[in-house]
């Protein structure tokens, strides 16, 4: 069961999937719904949260209060130039909170709530995990989430704090990219050696909000990214929007509406231009699109074709041209050095896209992989090599990192200057960390940033500061080590500083002294190194100082020796994020909104069994042939009056009624006919228990009969034996007689006067005094001595081709 728990997410915009690594390969799982796919959406109610299938269901109905489009909006401030633009396709309510971050106002428990994107993505989590934990039948933990290439450090943290909220422990947040390329090499038993030129690939990623494309060089056990280059504007969406503007000035200007005043008619029409474009990836004839009631009780009518669809949205396949283009610069590769180029994401299934591949790579797309569920199942795989529950085939992942990052550090009044490096360049492999040289005398700061155009308004990642730095005793500054590092999740990071004290010492210093020194400063670069991939940078001091201290560092070598020790130094962070204070807050809300669904979940499953029951027994009375054979007409009609008050009741003050309310009516309601649905039963079984009981009786005669005709097999049997067999058939069939006329005169509206129970108790009373005797074995015979006993044996060997005789038992 540990096993089944390794679970992959793709976070998607619209839709999520997850799969789940088991001994047999990777599964994706289906939600309550039996679907596949998940909607990232969260609805609020007056009574409880809904999510997913059910939430996206109502959005038209509740259209102010249904929240989705989350993944673009976390990790952002609400002024944000991108979640503007967002925010006026979104339908709820956005405000600016005190701090500039995005508050999302909705009606919930008939209460004004303002809820973060954050914890709105974490309510979809939630909902994943729990569909997970359903499906699995154990609770989940450890997952592997998807998060797109392009998303920055600021983004990607958001991503973590949404998973704590709701609980899951993320064990990497892995590239859509690398994601996908894991699940289609991992499969693949051709793969060229360690030693062999690799086998390049592109893959195409077109979802519903974003557009990538990342070549990747494959080899046995191992893959590495080569480039990435990604539209994150571009998606199925956009082709949506341009088609559903084109039909909306076609309406205005045929029936006098205007449907983007309207956000309800936009969004039915939104649903409706999504099932035409499916339609036309599959269909190049002309195709209707009508929509009746679309706005002001008109009904609506048009039509298009896929050249027309083409002609709209020129503009967006001329932007995926482009970052195809780019790809293909940035990997160096020629094409006749790649092998393959895969499609996968939704959107990849529009003809013009693919036309576009063979128009770049000179090759036709390949559909290798499952267009919807190939990131799932690569964060899947992910997810099993690094949980220690389930063994899988070892296979090497280098990602890349997407934008440059510099490190600038300021001066320091010991004569080092300000500066900055080039950390991370662009396509750089990740997770990587390396060490940067200081030399300093006092506490400093370090700062990071994007270097170059990124997709978020703010370059800047962090700032960290160095903390507890002092000079050595003659007051020159200390050499200080400061590991950078992006780490699994692609985050950049100041993951460690140390201080590298030296000192002097006699020649006289103990051995076990300079062992432990030794020991020391060798602990610290093995801890370094276990960091994965590390490289080393040495900043330059100004000055001579360091060339004179070593002349005369060598003038007294033979005198006296030098004495390292590493000292951690504590660092703090000012980067983006939720506090610790904050998380906890959120979480603790979320444990409460989970209790209160669950709670709601059980008063509304008590309400439904109520009415359920009250139609099922309702219907039964009614019938003839059904509860209307075993009851009075007089009982009945009162029955039935009490199931329609019943059902009046339910629908009107019963309504939002606590679930023991329901539990006591339902008990009320099955005190009344539960007693007539047991006299049907006891009428209808009967028959075949009181055949079996006579079944027993007549085995009984027929062994009887063989004792007087002194059979040998009762030979055994005593007088006293065979009377009390004979009484117990005696007694059981005048029982049984007795029962057959009583329950023949019984009516059926009434309690039987024999129940099923009691045929049954002296049946197995009868059966268990008659088995212990007439199964009784014969006494054995004396034992005979041995040599008589090899004669007997000897005489007793059956003639050949004689078969031996039965031994008949009575049953």
């Amino acid at each position: 069961m540990a096993a089944m728990s390794v679970i992959g997410i793709d976070l998607g915009n619209e839709s999520c999937y997850i799969a789940v690594a088991k001994a047999g390969g990777i599964e994706t799982i289906a939600n309550d719904y039996s679907l596949r796919s998940t909607p990232s959406y969260v609805a609020f109610s007056g009574k409880n949260r809904i999510l997913g299938v059910a939430a996206k269901n109502q959005q038209v109905t509740n259209m102010k209060n249904t929240v989705y489009g989350l993944k673009r909006l976390i990790g952002r401030k609400f002024r944000d130039v991108h979640v503007q633009r967002e925010l006026k396709w979104l339908p709820f309510n956005a405000l600016e909170d005190r701090n500039g971050n995005i508050g999302i106002k909705v009606n919930y428990l008939n209460e004004e709530h303002v809820f973060s994107p954050e914890q709105c993505l974490a309510m979809v989590l939630t909902k994943l995990k729990d569909t997970a934990s359903s499906a699995l039948q154990t609770p989940i933990n450890d997952c592997v989430i998807s998060v797109p290439s392009y998303f920055t450090n600021n983004e990607r943290k958001a991503l973590l704090d949404c998973a704590a909220i709701s609980g899951l422990n993320v064990l990497r947040l892995f590239n859509e990219t690398a994601a996908t390329a894991l699940s289609y090499g991992i499969y693949k038993q051709d793969l060229p050696g360690p030693e062999e030129s690799p086998r390049n690939v592109i893959f195409l990623d077109c979802g519903y909000a974003s557009l990538q494309v990342f070549a990747c060089a494959f080899n046995k056990g191992k893959l590495k990214m080569l480039a990435t280059a990604s539209d994150p504007h571009l998606g199925g969406r956009d082709v949506d929007r341009l088609l559903a503007d084109h039909f909306s000035a076609e309406f205005q200007q045929k029936y006098h509406i205007d449907a983007k005043s309207n956000a309800r008619a936009y969004i039915r029409l939104l649903a409706e231009v999504e099932k035409l474009k499916k339609q036309m990836s599959a269909n190049s004839t002309t195709l209707p699109l009508g929509i009746e009631c679309f706005m002001n009780d008109k009904d609506v009518r048009s039509e298009m074709k896929r050249t027309d669809m083409e002609a709209i949205c020129a503009g967006l396949f001329q932007r995926v041209e482009d970052t195809l283009r780019k790809c293909l610069q940035q990997s160096a590769l020629n094409l006749n050095e790649i092998y393959a180029v895969e499609i996968v994401g939704g959107s990849s299934r529009i003809p013009a896209i693919k036309q576009l591949i063979e128009k770049v790579f000179h090759k036709q797309p390949s559909t290798t992989l499952n267009q919807d569920e190939a990131v799932s199942r690569g964060c899947a795989l992910q997810c099993a090599m690094l949980s220690p529950a389930v063994r899988v085939r070892e296979f090497s992942v280098t990602d890349v990192q997407n934008y440059p990052i510099q490190v600038a550090w300021e001066a320091s009044p010991g004569g080092e200057t300000a500066g900055d490096i080039e950390a991370f360049p662009v396509n750089h492999p990740v997770p990587f960390s390396k060490l940067l040289t200081f030399y300093r005398s006092e506490s400093f700061s370090i700062k990071a940033f994007y270097n170059g155009q990124i997709p978020y308004p703010d370059n800047n990642i962090g700032t960290w500061l160095v903390k507890d730095i002092r000079p050595a005793a003659d007051g020159k500054p200390q050499k200080v080590k400061v590991k950078v590092r992006i780490n699994l999740h692609g985050i950049m990071t100041v993951s460690s500083a140390s201080l590298i004290e030296a000192k002097e010492a006699a020649e006289s210093e103990s051995p076990e002294s300079e062992k432990q020194n030794a020991e020391a400063a060798e602990q610290q670069q093995n801890g370094e190194q276990a960091a994965g991939q590390q490289g080393e940078t040495d900043l330059p001091r100004e000055g001579a100082e360091a060339t004179q201290q070593q002349s005369a560092e060598d003038g007294e070598k033979e005198k006296k020796k030098r004495l390292v020790k590493s000292v951690e130094l504590p660092i703090e962070a000012l980067t983006f994020g939720f506090s610790n204070v904050e998380l906890n807050k959120f979480t603790e809300q979320e444990f409460k909104m989970i209790a209160s669904d669950k709670q709601e979940k059980e008063r509304a499953d008590s309400r439904n069994a109520l009415e359920e029951y009250v139609y099922e027994l309702r219907g039964k009375m009614q019938s003839e042939d059904d509860l209307g054979l075993y009851i009075l007409q007089s009982d009945r009609d009162t029955i039935v009056r009490q199931l329609d008050d019943m059902e009046t009741w339910l629908y009107e003050d019963g309504e939002d009624c606590n679930k023991q309310v329901y539990i006591d009516k339902l008990a009320e309601l099955k005190s009344k006919g539960e007693p007539v649905q047991q006299r049907k039963i006891e009428c209808e079984l009967r028959p075949a228990i009181v055949e079996d009981f006579a079944r027993s009786l007549q085995l009984c005669v027929k062994a009887l009969e063989l004792i007087r005709n002194n059979d040998p097999r009762y030979s055994h049997l005593t007088d006293e034996e065979v009377s009390k067999v004979d009484q117990a058939f005696q007694g059981s069939y005048q029982w049984l007689e007795q029962t057959r006329s009583k329950l023949g005169a019984a009516p059926k509206h009434l309690p039987p006067p024999i129940t099923i129970a009691q045929i049954r108790q002296e049946k197995c009373n009868f059966d268990n005094t008659v088995n212990s005797i007439l199964n009784k074995p014969p006494p054995k015979a004396p034992s005979p001595p041995k040599e008589e006993k090899a004669n007997a044996q000897e005489n007793a060997k059956p003639e050949p081709n004689q078969a031996p005789q039965d031994n008949m038992e009575w049953s």
